[in-house]
């Protein structure tokens, strides 16, 4: 879900720049609601467990995509599905993401340590393959969303929270320690208002168990429909968060984001759209220098699961309360 945010902000200055060109995304239905902004795009929805199936779902796929019309397909993703599309596609100008992955291999190989090329700039460079000239530049502010009455009964007076906290990650490796995640909201709670963000039965329970030892902390988790969690987190002024999805949402809602990492790294591309290098803070690369050790967190070698734990709690909250 986080690579598929990393497009609305790209997505969004393509748009603009190009406000004659249509623009039809093809997704899971899940992800639609990413792109319900994107005023001058519609929006397909690819269901992989059913309709578009194997082999020859992508078919059928193909077919639909065929009768719209369509000039040229920029592939964000360029994984086996979408090749098997552009084989599908012959003949429709088919123009696919660079990942870089030569260059991510000598990254985490430790050969050469340097910042790679963000992703968003990666997605922008397909459509400029395609002929279009446009830049990333700082968008413009982004008004927080009106919540509907529904939310606002169900969060109360949290309706007014200021920080959200999305404390997991999909690997152990990049999640910073429970303790001292507890400290940190502890910390910010005393001022602040704190919504707690996460997926899943068992991070809900997790969160709702943190959540109920603060009077001003409160769990979104399992709570809310994809759409209403992106209206709340577009009223937050920081998002606290992992190398994760919850932060690239944040991000793409113009919410200022402070992002933890352990054992991967912003220099493999993956940082939140637009934020200040000062919101990424890294586990120390002198103890742990074969950091990133993967470029999602997947693996490492034996002790560095504990590399995120060097991030003190003083410079997290020094980070967050820089953005409010």
């Amino acid at each position: 879900m986080g690579d598929v945010a990393m497009t609305v902000p790209v997505l969004f200055a393509f748009a603009e720049s190009n406000p004659k060109v249509k623009l039809t995304i093809l997704t899971k239905k899940q992800f639609a609601p990413l792109f319900r902004d994107v005023k001058t795009a519609i929006v397909i929805l690819a269901d992989f467990n059913d309709l578009h199936k194997g082999v020859l779902g992508l078919y059928k796929l193909s077919r639909r995509i065929r009768n719209l019309n369509i000039d040229a397909v920029a592939d964000l993703h360029n994984v086996l599905r979408t090749n098997i599309l552009k084989y599908f596609l012959f003949g429709i100008k088919f123009n696919q993401i660079n990942k870089g992955r030569s260059q991510k291999r000598e990254l985490t190989e430790g050969i050469n340590f340097s910042p790679l090329r963000s992703t968003p700039e990666r997605y922008a460079d397909v459509f400029r393959s395609l002929g279009f000239s446009y830049e990333l530049n700082t968008p413009s502010p982004r008004a927080p969303k009106k919540l509907a009455n529904s939310i606002l009964n169900a969060l109360g007076r949290f309706s007014s929270a200021v920080i959200g906290v999305a404390p997991f990650a999909a690997y152990a490796s990049k999640t910073y320690p429970i303790l001292k995640m507890d400290k940190v909201i502890y910390e910010l709670q005393k001022k602040h208002i704190i919504l707690l963000f996460g997926g899943g039965p068992e991070e809900s329970q997790q969160l709702q168990k943190l959540a109920s030892k603060y009077t001003n902390v409160f769990s979104v988790a399992a709570k809310f429909s994809l759409e209403h969690e992106l209206d709340i987190i577009s009223n937050l002024k920081v998002m606290l968060s992992m190398d994760s999805s919850n932060g690239h949402m944040a991000a793409m809602l113009g919410v200022n984001v402070v992002t933890l990492w352990g054992v991967t790294h912003p220099y493999a591309g993956f940082a939140p759209f637009n934020q200040d290098v000062t919101n990424n803070l890294l586990a120390d690369r002198v103890k742990y220098p074969k950091i990133p050790t993967s470029i999602y967190g997947n693996t490492f070698p034996e002790g560095y699961e504990l590399a995120i734990e060097t991030i003190s709690v003083k410079s997290v909250l020094e980070a967050v309360n820089r953005n409010l």
